[in-house]
């Protein structure tokens, strides 16, 4: 395994990451923790975790994954491992967090804190993260941004933006928890450009704690993260944490081989709406086929990818089953050749992001 240093920390991440969102619904907590002991053997330093998981999110499952991880956690050298968190923002209709919660204000980031610690079991967070923001952006699968108008819990309202917390105000926050040792960096998720932009510039100019990663989808099927933001993170030294590089599947070409196959895709059905868009099908197709012509199979294709883009700090992979694991992290060894990196830009100019 190889590993990188974050930007603006000490922290040196193994580039691969293993995420957490299926414990406590899709992985058993005995599941759980055998991921998590073979990911550490096979290298792995960096867990990445959420008040909100498992996902998708529901009532009666929340906070199960950060307490599956605090029983693992608090078996293991603390000082070895560096462990991601998330605070879950408002305006996603999960009214079972914290009331909503109504913002990511300065009571809502404490209460959230608190209740990882004690779920996780640790005194402090290494990179703490803004689930996604606060104000009105096209997030989770949508891909226009309206000032007119905003999702709520999925459904669009038309009127005038509501009020947000100042971004200054969120990195005051974080500066407390901080300064308190409760978090040692901060980051943020599902983020826009202009957004990490202002953060940039608000804790530069008033001296608050400096953005180090950015985590949001970049895949085959969506790299919208070359659009603008790959060179604000390399101008402004922030890491990139890609999450989904195998499309909740898609891109392994299980839905290809077999629709009715088992995984997130058929087991919760209407979630995940980047994936349903219609030219997803055929580019998974696409990718599937040119991976094997060149000796791949799709995940090696997919995978490896996103492991070695320039601008890809660590690839935030997850898994249901061990052999899936095993598969994800071999991964890293294959190399795409430069005929097959050729290909892949073709196939991305004639159907360009088809899952935003």
């Amino acid at each position: 395994m190889q590993y990188t240093k974050l930007a603006h920390t000490n922290l040196n991440v193994s580039k691969v990451c293993l995420g957490t969102m299926t414990y406590g619904d899709q992985n058993t907590e005995e599941e759980a923790h055998a991921q998590l002991d073979y990911a550490m053997a096979r290298g792995i330093n960096f867990i990445d975790t959420a008040e909100m998981y498992p996902v998708p999110p529901k009532a009666d499952t929340y906070t199960r994954t950060e307490s599956m991880v605090g029983t693992w956690l608090k078996k293991q050298p603390r000082d070895q491992i560096v462990l991601a968190g998330k605070v879950s923002g408002p305006r996603r209709g999960l009214d079972w967090i914290r009331g909503g919660p109504p913002s990511l204000d300065r009571a809502n980031i404490r209460a959230a804190i608190e209740g990882s610690l004690q779920r996780l079991q640790t005194d402090y967070i290494d990179l703490y993260q803004l689930h996604w923001p606060e104000r009105n952006v096209p997030m989770f699968g949508q891909y226009q941004f309206d000032p007119a108008g905003e999702f709520e819990s999925g459904v669009y309202q038309q009127g005038e933006e509501r009020a947000w917390v100042s971004i200054q105000n969120q990195l005051e926050t974080l500066a407390e928890l901080v300064q308190e040792g409760k978090v040692r960096y901060v980051g943020l998720s599902n983020e826009q450009p202009w957004g990490v932009m202002e953060f940039v510039r608000i804790a530069k100019a008033y001296n608050l704690p400096h953005i180090a990663s950015v985590q949001n989808c970049y895949n085959l099927i969506n790299r919208g993260m070359e659009f603008g933001m790959a060179e604000v993170l390399y101008r402004e030294q922030v890491g990139l944490l890609a999450y989904s590089p195998l499309a909740f599947g898609h891109l392994t070409a299980k839905y290809i081989d077999n629709p009715e196959a088992k995984g997130r895709v058929t087991m919760f059905l209407g979630y995940a709406q980047r994936y349903k868009k219609p030219g997803v099908f055929p580019a998974s197709a696409a990718y599937a086929k040119l991976a094997r012509a060149h000796g791949l199979t799709p995940t090696q294709l997919a995978l490896s990818f996103v492991y070695h883009r320039w601008f890809v700090t660590s690839t935030i992979i997850g898994a249901t089953t061990m052999q899936q694991l095993k598969e994800n992290i071999d991964a890293w060894d294959t190399k795409l050749a430069p005929e097959v990196l050729q290909e892949i830009e073709h196939l991305h100019l004639t159907m360009m992001n088809p899952a935003p």
